[in-house]
């Protein structure tokens, strides 16, 4: 199983508009990032977790030419924007798209798309099948299996999921109990970490790293980073040994 991450960045991405702080201006192109997203290749297929506003480059750049199913975490703009872009993979596989999300996304991309869903539909706009999911149970996709992990953005159910001994976490600040210990005895991790001082919706860095602790992963990585972290180079020398700034294109094994 391998894990591509899409993009590493928060909801502005980075660089940001108009900002000429050191990060936004710097010439690493680990300090690049695109919104959060990322892609899981199992036996064979893709699945892609989020489809943000940099989807379509994100496919480009990665060069994806099949992909079986999107799982959502929630409903914000910064993860659902590109689900239009999916229809390219109407057109070359002739089938409807499988969409994994809770009951709150489904009302958000019924909002969002009315064109995709109406009975009297366009001809050439995005074909999806939507299945409904729940932190409550777990799904199976060809016979891959995945557990829907609830976490609270601020108040706002979002859905993580564990695969195997992969589990992934964006957009949270608090996770009960329960929830964490489907993460247990998870080799890799990867969670959120906006920046380093404390934040209204989000884990900082030092929230990260208390949950890597508490989970004891192998392996444990960085993502949904804003510019406010600081550079990639210097954030990396803040990390524990097994902790890694996640940037986009990297591609690990998990």
């Amino acid at each position: 199983m391998k894990l591509t991450f899409l993009g590493t960045g928060t909801s502005q991405g980075i660089p940001v508009i108009a900002c000429e702080c050191a990060v936004c201006v710097s010439l690493d192109e680990k300090d690049k990032r695109l919104r959060t997203s990322v892609m899981i290749s199992l036996n064979n297929e893709n699945y892609v977790i989020d489809t943000g506003p940099d989807f379509r480059q994100q496919m480009l750049r990665e060069k994806v030419s099949n992909l079986r199913a999107v799982l959502f975490t929630h409903e914000h703009k910064d993860h659902v924007a590109g689900m239009d872009d999916v229809r390219a993979f109407n057109f070359k596989h002739q089938k409807d798209m499988d969409v994994y999300c809770d009951l709150n996304v489904q009302k958000a991309l019924y909002r969002e798309y009315p064109y995709v869903f109406s009975e009297n539909r366009y001809p050439g706009v995005p074909k999806v099948k939507l299945h409904q999911i729940s932190k409550d149970n777990s799904f199976t996709i060809n016979n891959n299996v995945f557990i829907p992990i609830e976490v609270l953005h601020y108040k706002l159910p979002v859905l993580g999921f564990r695969v195997k001994d992969l589990s992934y976490i964006t957009d949270a600040k608090t996770i009960s109990d329960v929830e964490l210990a489907k993460v247990m005895g998870s080799k890799v991790l990867v969670v959120n970490a906006l920046r380093i001082k404390e934040h209204i919706s989000h884990f900082n860095l030092s929230e990260a790293l208390a949950i890597i602790a508490l989970v004891k992963p192998e392996r444990a990585y960085l993502t949904h980073l804003s510019h406010l972290m600081g550079t990639h180079e210097d954030t990396l020398k803040k990390l524990p040994d097994n902790v890694f700034v996640a940037y986009d294109g990297l591609v690990v094994d998990c």
